[in-house]
């Protein structure tokens, strides 16, 4: 019986890792902070086997008490869920001697300010980028890098599209190095994030993801996915379709890109989930990189589409084991995330009719609870799930579903 040491089981991909792990026969055991472990599900608690408590944000602390809880343990694999944890996973693999990423690498895989180095030192191509403390610094470090506007405004380190701006001049270019600034702290560990804020070169095209399990230093590509957007100056990401609809030779270019990207990072063994956009001038441009398993439900949209298990896959990299990533089959999956017309207090959510091809509906928010509006993915209120033969179609349905959806906020 292989045993997998997770490090923070709370993430929307937690659930498909600890699946994945019983299919395979594993036992996990999660390190976490005891306070933390109170705020489990039940249904999250009941698939876990044994838990190592220990502060996450002191990593001195926290890779000592896991490092001794494994060894007692007889552990097999780290894995991990949460981005921001990744360089633990990579720093506590490489000292029990189990396969993982390049742990002097791996803290660019969490800051976008590292990782806008790592793709300038390794020929990745990527978005020109600035990196400033405060809206003082913003408007001279594009001049002297010579980025025109439109740029796009992040925190160094956060996720969820929160605090991310499209700038379209320099009036707005101060609110927005504020607004990437007013997320400290990641919940729920209270985890102090890098204050810096970057800045880059706005790339047009349409946006891509593409996760990749990676097993001794070679590349399993799962299918493309295409990502939807909202418009204006903050893109949340409202929508998912897997597979992408793109002839061979832009799917050649958008893996090619992505593995000299893992490269940069050091990413040798596990799982990396790459967002890339195509440039009508440049082609594919990798916008970044997170060591982890991808959020928004993606494990269940590729596994819908073409049959792929990347949990399993992950689990198996680490395990030392090579990924079962066999050829897609056909189909396509298309999730949509339901978001509210306003910021008010959510009623609920009624689909009109019966729609073919709407395999699965999730409200998360409860009538009474206050919502904002869409400026990041914080404002979702629950996702429809589709499956059809065809790209085109099932984005045909989920255009259909949503114009026959409507969000109460009062």
């Amino acid at each position: 019986m292989k045993k997998i040491l997770l490090i923070e089981a709370l993430a929307n991909s937690g659930p498909y890792v600890l699946d994945a792990a019983r299919r395979l026969g594993a036992h996990v055991f999660v390190a976490t902070h005891e306070d933390v472990y109170e705020s489990y599900p039940a249904a999250l608690r009941e698939r876990i086997h044994g838990t190592v408590f220990t502060d996450l944000t002191d990593p001195d602390r926290a890779l000592t008490d896991m490092a001794a809880f494994a060894e007692a343990t007889g552990i097999d694999a780290v894995a991990g869920c949460w981005e921001f944890f990744t360089p633990l996973v990579a720093q506590l693999a490489r000292r029990l001697g189990l396969p993982g990423n390049d742990p002097q690498r791996a803290r660019a895989c969490r800051n976008k300010a590292e990782m806008a180095k790592a793709f300038s030192a390794g020929g990745v191509p990527a978005p020109r980028t600035v990196v400033v403390h405060d809206p003082e610094q913003a408007a001279r470090a594009l001049d002297r890098a010579g980025i025109k506007f439109p740029v796009v405004v992040k925190p160094a380190e956060q996720g969820g599209s929160w605090g991310v701006s499209v700038v379209e001049g320099p009036a707005d270019l101060d609110a927005a190095v504020r607004h990437a600034r007013s997320w400290p702290i990641a919940a729920p560990h209270g985890l102090r994030m890098d204050p810096r804020v970057v800045i880059q070169e706005y790339v047009s095209g349409p946006e891509f993801s593409l996760d990749t399990v990676v097993w001794r230093g070679d590349c399993f590509h799962l299918p493309v996915v295409e990502k939807h957007t909202t418009e204006g100056a903050h893109r949340a990401e409202i929508g998912h379709t897997c597979p992408a609809a793109l002839p061979p030779a832009d799917l050649h270019d958008l893996r090619a890109a992505a593995e000299l990207a893992l490269g940069a990072l050091g990413i040798r063994n596990g799982v990396a989930h790459t967002e890339l956009k195509v440039s009508p001038e440049a082609g594919p441009v990798v916008i970044e990189v997170g060591a982890r398993l991808p959020g928004d439900h993606l494990v269940e949209v590729v596994r819908r589409a073409s049959g792929i298990d990347e949990a399993r896959a992950y689990l198996q990299a680490v395990l030392d084991e090579k990924p079962d990533v066999p050829a897609p089959r056909e189909g396509a999956c298309a999730i949509r995330f339901l978001t509210p017309p306003r910021a008010g207090t959510f009623q609920g959510v009624t689909v009109r009719g019966a729609h073919a091809g709407l395999v699965d509906r999730h409200i998360s928010s409860a009538p009474g609870d206050l919502v904002g509006s869409a400026r990041d993915n914080s404002a979702r209120v629950g996702h429809l799930l589709l499956t059809a033969p065809t790209p085109a179609q099932v984005n045909a349905d989920a255009d259909r579903v949503l114009a026959h959806t409507r969000i109460e906020v009062s």
